[in-house]
């Protein structure tokens, strides 16, 4: 890992430093970079590809402070500018896919691309007040307990890979109940893809957990495609689809 300190705050990121156009992988709420190893050791081959554990996450420093969505996309844009990453293609699993659509909408001149993988953009009605629910929960005794629970329900039977890497999650609740509640509470999906202007994909999987008839009716530019016979954590699943 390679580390760059943010005013005081150490990002780890990792740097293939070859090829373009560039890719930026950003991990999901809880985990880091290795959430998208099997894509990074791929696209090392023909593209400069940078990985990130998130403020808070993985081997980064992890503050007493605020979680946002905006605060993780200007973490990435700073990180961009400091390893001129120039119009990169920024790829984000779950939480991710959110921190990248907010990067976009901050500085629409920054990203070349977007692809978002099972993010809760738009989430319906119902999943959000199951989202309100587990966000509550993260705030008490036994969180890492109850986000294992709800992330186990996300898998298919079969995803053992998947059902490792979740019983192996551990992060710092400050970091875990903030990050998570931020991205429920008050990260506005319809504004950031109302302010994306470049081109999007969306990768769902077995269940969407984002209105995609309402994504598209925000951003035009908006393409979709669904996985084959993974949940949510499709990246480690079924690594060749993505």
């Amino acid at each position: 890992m390679r580390f760059l300190k943010n005013n005081g705050v150490n990002l780890a990121y990792e740097d293939s430093a070859t090829g373009r156009p560039p890719i930026l992988f950003v991990h999901g709420c809880g985990f880091d970079h290795t959430s998208f190893s099997q894509q990074t050791n791929y696209f090392t081959h023909s593209h400069r590809v940078v990985s990130v554990d998130l403020r808070g996450h993985g081997m980064s420093d992890a503050p007493q402070q605020d979680y946002t969505m905006a605060a993780f996309a200007d973490d990435l844009a700073w990180l961009c500018a400091e390893l001129g990453l120039v119009k990169p293609v920024m790829v984000g699993h779950s939480m991710g896919g959110n921190v990248v659509l907010e990067l976009a909408a901050q500085f629409p001149n920054l990203p070349g691309s977007l692809v978002l993988i099972d993010s809760a953009v738009l989430p319906s009605a119902q999943l959000l007040d199951a989202l309100e629910g587990l966000a509550a929960s993260l705030q008490r005794p036994g969180y890492l307990d109850a986000y294992r629970k709800v992330l186990l329900s996300l898998r298919l039977p079969w995803e053992e890979r998947t059902e490792a890497m979740i019983n192996a999650l551990n992060i710092s609740q400050h970091v875990l109940a903030s990050a998570f509640y931020h991205q429920v509470k008050t990260f506005d999906g319809q504004r950031a893809a109302s302010g994306c202007q470049v081109p999007i994909a969306y990768i769902g999987a077995a269940t969407s957990l984002s209105d995609l008839r309402r994504f598209e009716s925000l951003t035009p530019q908006l393409i979709t495609a669904k996985t084959l016979g993974a949940g949510h954590f499709s990246p480690v699943e079924v690594p060749d689809q993505i």
